[in-house]
């Protein structure tokens, strides 16, 4: 015999809910007397979740041109949400942080197969930028470059949530501070040697090199000298 469940919508806002299902609110919204009407909910009401979708990334809101839905990205969420746990306790980066070297690790076959050749060629650049900053007068540590290299690995996954997740790591990663951590030139030239591997091997379509090599730097980092 079967049972039928009674299907349990998700539990948001009716702001939210509206956003959802009208396909024009890429391009406008109406007022928030109009919608205020629409929904049966108050203007006061209506702004306190408007305010809730703004701190979500979900709509654009601007005097002139009034509000329109964005595209959806889980990162503004997790970075909210990540930015509190830190300013309750810094440690919780090193948690997240092992998140992020799984979700990595796990995406890394599916991911490098989606690569352009364009892509390829960007990571090159990457590697090449990196190393001229490390070799430069003075040296220089290269964050923005290592940020760059491991977003783009996974760009073409096609995966809000992983985009988000991993967009949100390299927000907190700043936010502690490592952007600025230097920890040696020989430490650098060898976290950088592994990223010329996994770029190499993804050119070359050693995927398995790359993930290895992917998986040493990362327990190379968590072992980083003081």
């Amino acid at each position: 015999m079967m049972i039928l469940r009674e299907r349990v919508s998700p539990e948001i806002s009716e702001f939210l809910r509206y956003l959802a299902s009208h396909p024009e609110a890429e391009t406008s919204l109406p007022t928030l007397s109009e919608l205020s009407r629409e929904l049966g909910i108050s203007v006061a009401g209506l702004r306190e979740q408007l305010e809730v979708a703004r701190a979500l990334g979900l709509v654009d809101v601007r005097p002139r041109t009034g509000t329109k839905r964005l595209a959806y990205s889980f990162a503004p969420a997790v970075k909210q949400s990540l930015a509190y746990a830190l300013a309750l306790n810094q440690s919780y980066f090193e948690k997240y942080s092992e998140l992020r070297i799984h979700i990595e690790t796990a995406y890394w076959d599916e991911a490098v197969t989606l690569l352009t050749e364009d892509d390829k060629s960007e990571l090159q650049n990457i590697i090449t930028h990196a190393f001229d900053k490390l070799r430069g007068n003075p040296a220089q540590v290269p964050h923005e470059e290592h940020r760059k290299l491991h977003l783009l690995i996974y760009c073409r996954l096609n995966n809000p949530f992983v985009a988000g997740l991993l967009e949100a790591y390299w927000e907190a990663y700043e936010a502690v501070g490592l952007n600025m951590y230097a920890g040696g030139m020989d430490y650098l030239e060898e976290v950088w040697g592994y990223h010329k591997t996994m770029v190499e091997s993804i050119c070359n379509g050693n995927y398995a090199a790359g993930r290895k090599a992917l998986v040493t730097h990362i327990d190379l980092f968590a072992h980083r000298p003081s």
